[in-house]
């Protein structure tokens, strides 16, 4: 059995029990939950590793649920919602969500998220130890603490938002392609990746000209992203 145990709040019968069916089937331990309030009660009781999140759900909004969780745990959030507008995505993740799928999603990709979401937890300990810290001009990021500093104002960013930084900051001078970030952030290349990444990257470069007027992330158009070296 999968030492992963991941809370499905969703509550569309059949789509809940397709997720559980596939989780089932892939050895994972599940919870589930139909509804906000008792998402909630199975986060904090349970403590599950990861959490598969629908955001229409019948008493509250999936992003009051984020919120709420957040004011005690760091936990994965996947979001898995209808809701297809840059808007409500970036809602979600301001909330601390960590992914964003949209429905009709492909079981294939939702087990690729899961197990990049494995992967990221599994590293901890080790990254845990980096004392290493990046400097570009006023930008600093501690790989170790998984904090970033502008103008020495700390910098709150979603975990895949400080994931991106990260994977271009170690890269720094070099167009990363669309194609390879996605595979280093997601783990797989599908056109929902391309246009998540968009909703991260511009969430991160607000955040970024918001703190400061210097450029750090470039566009190349229709290929990839590049940060900029800062004196």
């Amino acid at each position: 059995m999968n030492t992963t145990t991941v809370l499905v709040v969703e509550d569309d019968n059949s789509i809940r029990n397709l997720i559980g069916t596939t989780l089932k089937s892939h050895n994972y331990k599940f919870l589930v939950a139909p509804d906000g309030k008792s998402a909630i009660l199975e986060a904090s009781t349970h403590n599950p590793d990861v959490i598969f999140l629908d955001l229409g759900l019948p008493d509250m909004d999936g992003v009051d649920i984020i919120r709420k969780v957040r004011t005690w745990s760091n936990v994965p959030i996947i979001v898995i919602s209808a809701r297809t507008d840059d808007e409500d995505k970036i809602k979600a993740l301001d909330a601390g969500a960590d992914d964003y799928l949209t429905k009709p999603f492909s079981i294939v990709e939702l087990l690729a998220r899961l197990r990049v979401v494995e992967r990221h937890l599994s590293s901890q300990p080790q990254s845990a130890v980096s004392t290493s810290v990046f400097v570009n001009g006023p930008l600093r990021i501690d790989y170790a603490s998984n904090s970033v500093t502008l103008d020495d104002k700390e910098l709150h960013l979603t975990p895949i938002e400080f994931r991106l930084l990260t994977l271009l900051s170690k890269n720094i001078g070099r167009v990363l392609t669309h194609n390879y970030i996605t595979q280093q952030i997601w783990g797989s290349n599908m056109d929902n990746d391309i246009a998540s990444l968009r909703v991260f990257m511009a969430t991160l470069r607000k955040k970024l000209e918001k703190g400061s007027n210097v450029q750090f992330i470039q566009t190349h158009i229709g290929v990839g992203y590049r940060m900029l070296k800062v004196d």
